[in-house]
């Protein structure tokens, strides 16, 4: 059986979207257990309490694009906010997120495509661990912010490596400039605590 660090690492190192997908279903029964409890997965966390800093209706409709396992539900769900759904493109995943009872929805799909959600449909998006290497790029904030109702907020994670290597600051402030979205917060935390990596953690909001 793979160790936790070599899975980590296939993870990261991915060269297509279905290669991803075979690793994360092997990792999905151990997932929160390595990530969590051994290696310090703190960003769900921290984007979770930054989101809420930010929305205190906790009857709005919020995705968690690229659950996971359902680690963000989880936290968002034990602070009182229940209109949950959940979007992953591993199917074992999902069903690790079912497991969990958080979500009133969950979607498959792909972040690198068009969604199958109609627009304006979210009060709030939070994706954490989703824009990272190997993973998804700065193309799907378009596809985000299209299924987010005006006025409503995108919270997400960028992790340190793939910030630089995909060039992310010039992406968000295209964004900003062409008017889709502002800018509220940003700022640098603990992304995994044991491999020493950081995260820009970032909440913007929808143009109205």
């Amino acid at each position: 059986m793979a160790t936790r660090k070599e899975i980590h690492d296939r993870v990261l190192n991915a060269k297509c979207k279905e290669e991803l997908a075979t690793v994360y279903g092997e990792w999905a029964e151990q997932y929160d257990k390595d990530l969590v409890d051994e290696m310090g997965y703190v960003a769900p966390a921290i984007a979770s309490q930054l989101l809420q800093e930010y929305v205190e209706d906790q009857h709005i409709r919020i995705l968690d694009a690229g659950c996971g396992t359902g680690l963000v539900g989880a936290d968002l769900h034990q602070n009182g906010y229940l209109n949950l759904e959940g979007l992953d493109y591993s199917v074992q995943m999902l069903e690790r997120a079912k497991d969990k009872g958080v979500y009133t929805r969950l979607h498959q799909g792909d972040l690198t495509d068009r969604l199958d959600l109609p627009e304006n449909s979210y009060d709030a998006i939070i994706s954490v661990g989703t824009f990272t290497c190997g993973h998804v790029g700065p193309e799907a904030f378009d596809e985000l912010i299209r299924i987010t109702k005006p006025g409503g907020h995108l919270c997400f994670t960028v992790r340190d490596q793939a910030w630089e290597e995909d060039n992310y600051r010039f992406a968000m402030d295209k964004i900003e400039k062409s008017g889709a979205w502002k800018r509220l917060e940003e700022k640098t935390t603990d992304y995994i605590q044991q491999d020493g990596s950081s995260c820009n953690v970032c909440i913007y909001q929808k143009s109205i």
